[in-house]
């Protein structure tokens, strides 16, 4: 089946029948999906289609004998604990969360429904499994990263703009993975001459003013560090470095697709299929408590050239030839 395909099976449906092939069909089984961003995020589309058509591949077909019921979330911390609970109250099988909010969500609602987690960057200290290899308990899943991450971002903004002495760090500090990539960042910051100021990233409307007023400073960058609400938000924090003129660096490929600069991390859609997997697992009789969480394996270097053009920025030959992807 054809990726178009799948996305056009969304359309808007906030509940989508799939059938597992004959050989499978003992019973109807339930797969909930809660996702962090809202219903008409072409990312979020993006990952339903990779779930689907990975499952698909697993020999759970659109029919008759297996149900996804989605929830779309938008960033919005009450109604993802509202759709949580809803999901629970459905019965099913198993649960996909898709970010630390929707899985803090879910770990509240219930601890005896099977949850797959993807996009946690630290679900030992957030207390969502006991360890990586013996998750225990309900939940298992897939990680986003390590906080040192934040020192790579940092090391990228200064290769691609070296007269960079200044950096805006955007984080949710409700997050561990806000505080902890932050850590990481100002420990390396006075090595390579930067110095950071963190800007909450909850609420767009301060985003704008912490951001007007940050920029006032001549050689002022900008790091994003991983939050669902920058991603829901990707479009104006983009808009906003871009009125700036801003070099930034994000930490997910959709932003520098959408626009950004430059981003550095993991395939996201790669840890969907690999959801599916645990999924089709637990489906088949097998427990998350013993289903290791995996890090990544794949991290993806994306450089939009149109966007350095219009910066005034000239790419660094050696960061082109690392790049997995350019963008003209």
């Amino acid at each position: 089946m054809r990726r178009r395909e799948f996305i056009g099976l969304l359309g808007g449906a906030a509940a989508i029948p799939i059938a597992a092939r004959a050989q499978q069909s003992e019973r109807m089984r339930r797969i909930g999906v809660l996702m962090f961003l809202a219903e008409d995020d072409p990312g979020a589309k993006a990952r339903i289609a990779v779930l689907i058509e990975r499952l698909h591949q697993l020999d759970w077909t659109i029919g008759h004998n297996v149900q996804i019921d989605i929830r779309w979330g938008g960033d919005d911390a009450a109604r993802a604990r509202k759709y949580a609970a809803e999901l629970v109250a459905t019965a099913p099988d198993v649960i996909l969360a898709t970010a630390s909010e929707t899985t803090a969500a879910l770990r509240e609602a219930t601890r005896t429904v099977p949850i797959v987690f993807v996009g946690v960057t630290d679900p030992v200290g957030a207390g969502y499994i006991a360890s990586l290899a013996r998750p225990g308990g309900n939940a298992t899943g897939f990680t986003f990263g390590e906080y040192g991450m934040g020192g790579k971002w940092l090391e990228l903004l200064k290769e691609i703009a070296p007269r960079v002495t200044r950096a805006a760090i955007l984080r949710d500090p409700t997050l561990p993975a806000g505080t902890g990539q932050l850590g990481a960042i100002q420990a390396l910051a006075p090595s390579i001459g930067v110095e950071t100021t963190p800007i909450d990233v909850r609420d767009v409307g301060e985003i704008e003013r912490a951001i007007a007023n940050f920029a006032r400073t001549p050689n002022s960058g900008l790091v994003v560090s991983t939050s669902p609400a920058a991603v829901a938000n990707r479009k104006p924090i983009i808009t906003l470095a871009a009125q700036h003129s801003l070099p930034a660096v994000y930490f997910l490929n959709i932003f520098a697709e959408d626009g950004g600069l430059i981003s550095y991390g993991p395939d996201v859609l790669s840890q969907y299929r690999q959801a599916a997997g645990y999924i089709d697992r637990i489906l088949k009789g097998e427990g998350p408590a013993d289903l290791p969480v995996q890090a990544p394996t794949k991290y993806e270097l994306v450089i939009n050239l149109k966007t350095a053009k219009s910066l005034g920025i000239e790419i660094p030959a050696s960061l082109l030839a690392r790049a997995d992807k350019v963008i003209e």
